[in-house]
């Protein structure tokens, strides 16, 4: 088994869009409005946003958390979360040995968004 697809409200879908675009680098798949939905291809799972859906927390992987970060705070989204050493993962627990960085933001709906680095020792 693998994710398909991971859900996230949408209270307002085209802004919504708007702000992952941004985010992503990306346009998104398909938007359908009406009935409020829209999907992004991320590596194969699908991103969907969703006017129905219940509030949701994902994780995105990124190349470097702390250069990430700096890039949505110049264009003034809300950190949650400043980037922090979440495991220290020595033996390889979860990967390559190395220290996993974590930080949050705040999108265009209220959802919390985990960014996640690897910085391999």
């Amino acid at each position: 088994m693998k994710f398909r697809q991971i859900g996230l409200k949408a209270t307002d879908i085209d802004r919504a869009a708007a702000f992952y675009t941004d985010v992503l680098g990306m346009q998104p798949t398909a938007i359908f409005n009406p009935p409020g939905f829209a999907f992004f291809n991320l590596e194969g799972v699908r991103l969907f946003l969703d006017v129905n859906a219940p509030a949701g927390l994902v994780y995105l992987e990124v190349d470097d958390v702390r250069t990430k970060v700096e890039e949505l705070r110049a264009k003034g989204i809300e950190i949650s979360s400043e980037p922090h050493v979440v495991f220290p993962d020595e033996g390889g627990l979860f990967d390559a040995p190395g220290n996993e960085w974590l930080a949050f933001f705040v999108d265009s709906e209220g959802n919390n968004v985990g960014l996640m680095s690897r910085e391999v020792l």
